[in-house]
């Protein structure tokens, strides 16, 4: 059964930090690309950060220096880490899965980030 599933949404303040994690199962964890996606009210779902099979990471412009992405492939699980948040990062944060190789990509049910100023 393909789970995805996130965890460590909720409320922030302006400036705050948030960690979320997604958990993985039923899926080639160890061969995917995994990363973050958010969606904010009104606008199209972007990419917010990626992490390759051997590591190498990608960032959107407007979260550099601000976020980073890690993987651990023992738990299957990857995480977002968030700091220096601000209003403009208020989302539905996605986790995501793509097989390299592939044009499967697979989603968890989103967790909202709401950050106050």
């Amino acid at each position: 059964q393909v789970q995805l599933v996130e965890s460590g949404g909720g409320q922030v303040q302006d400036g705050g930090i948030m960690t979320l994690s997604c958990v993985i199962s039923g899926l080639p964890f160890e061969d995917s690309e995994v990363g973050w996606y958010r969606q904010a009210p009104g606008r199209q779902r972007e990419s917010v950060a990626s992490v390759m099979p051997g590591g190498t990471t990608n960032l959107a412009a407007a979260v550099k220096g601000r976020f980073a992405i890690s993987r651990d492939n023992d738990k299957s699980t990857v995480y977002l880490r968030m700091g220096r948040l601000r209003p403009d990062d208020t989302a539905v944060y996605y986790c995501h899965l793509r097989p390299i190789g592939t044009d499967d990509h697979y989603w968890g049910q989103g967790t909202p980030v709401a950050v106050s100023s």
